[in-house]
Order: structure tokens, then C-alpha cells, then sequence
């Protein structure tokens, strides 16, 4: 792509595997680019650091999921998004965390260099305007705690993302006490 030297069927399937293989949406004016325009654009949807994010099926667990988020650009990508960043005062996303099938990332596979090797420098795709406030206890009382963007959130916000779908069985998450006597937590 460097070197500038695709063809047509190339560049169309570079874009149908951006389009539908890693769900980035294409500019509504990509067609009208100039042919190095549109390779540019293409090289800078692609150099960027991946995560695999392997999602159960939703069976009512604590947490958020993975979703289509828009920022305040326009710009739709893929997210886990957790309930906590959710306005349930807003009956549409209520219903869209309600309705949710799948449920926060279980395995994580992430790539973080480029195409020549080198590290990225990760910092350079974070939302940082992905930080919400949640309600936390802290010596028995109620505080409301400033959370940064968190790791699979607003720290890989502008990470190119790739939904999968794994067995229940691999889900196993300890966020009380009890969850330890889950028979998945037991030794035989």
C-alpha cells in the first residue's frame, strides 16, 4: 500500500475487509477521494493496534458488552462499554443494555505493533473522554469515584476491534466472595 501500487481490485478488497471483516465504517466520501487519498485513508484505518475479544453469550452477570459507540465526531467503532457509562435514564440505551446478547470480553488477544514491527505507543488511542463516574462503598459509605478509561474501554477506544464468540465455559469471573464456591471454582 506503501508503494502505491494497487489496482482497483486491490483497493476494493482492502476496503470490503475494512468494511466487513473489522466493521470500521468507511467515509461516506471515500469514492471521491483521489486514488492516494483513498490508500492513505486506508493505511490509517489499518495501522493500528487489534484486539480479538472473545464475548460469551449474556446470562444476566454485572458488567457491560460489546457495542457500536459513536463519538462526538461521528465516528462509529467497536467498544466494550461498561453498564456503568450507560444513561439507563435513557430508555433507548436501557433497552439496548436489556437486549444485549453477548457480554464483556472473557480472553483478550492483543496486537500491538505495526505492519514493520515497531511497537505502538498505545497512549495514542485512548478516548480520553471515555471516564465516567460510578458509585462505589468505601468504609461502609456510598462515594461516587471518577473512573479513567478503564483497559478495554476508553484505553483501546481507537484500537481496531474484532468480536468473537466463545464457550460459557471459559467465563469464570470472581466479582464476590460467593463466585468462589461456583463449581467451576472448585477443585475435585
Amino acid at each position: 500500500m506503501e508503494e502505491e501500487k494497487l489496482t482497483d481490485m486491490d483497493l476494493l478488497a482492502i476496503t470490503q475487509f475494512v468494511r466487513k471483516e473489522l466493521n470500521i465504517i468507511i467515509s461516506d466520501s471515500f469514492e471521491k477521494f483521489s486514488y492516494k487519498h483513498q490508500i492513505e485513508y486506508l493505511i490509517e484505518k489499518l495501522n493500528r493496534p487489534l484486539r480479538v475479544c472473545g464475548m460469551v453469550k449474556n446470562e444476566g452477570e454485572p458488567g457491560g458488552g460489546p457495542f457500536r459507540v459513536k463519538d462526538e465526531n461521528g465516528n462509529v467503532s467497536l467498544q466494550i462499554v461498561e453498564s456503568a457509562q450507560i444513561d439507563i435514564k435513557n430508555k433507548l440505551q436501557k433497552n439496548i443494555l436489556k437486549n444485549a446478547v453477548y457480554f464483556n470480553p472473557v480472553d483478550l488477544v492483543c496486537a500491538v505493533k505495526d505492519y514493520k514491527g515497531n511497537v505502538f505507543d498505545l497512549s495514542q488511542f485512548v478516548d480520553q473522554k471515555q471516564a465516567f463516574i460510578t458509585m462505589k462503598t468505601n468504609a461502609g459509605k456510598t462515594i461516587k469515584a471518577l473512573e479513567l478509561p478503564g483497559l478495554w474501554n476508553g484505553s483501546m477506544a481507537y484500537w481496531n476491534t474484532v468480536f468473537v464468540e466463545v464457550p460459557i465455559v471459559t467465563f469464570n469471573p470472581v466479582k464476590t466472595v460467593t463466585d468462589l464456591l461456583k463449581p467451576t471454582h472448585q477443585v475435585d
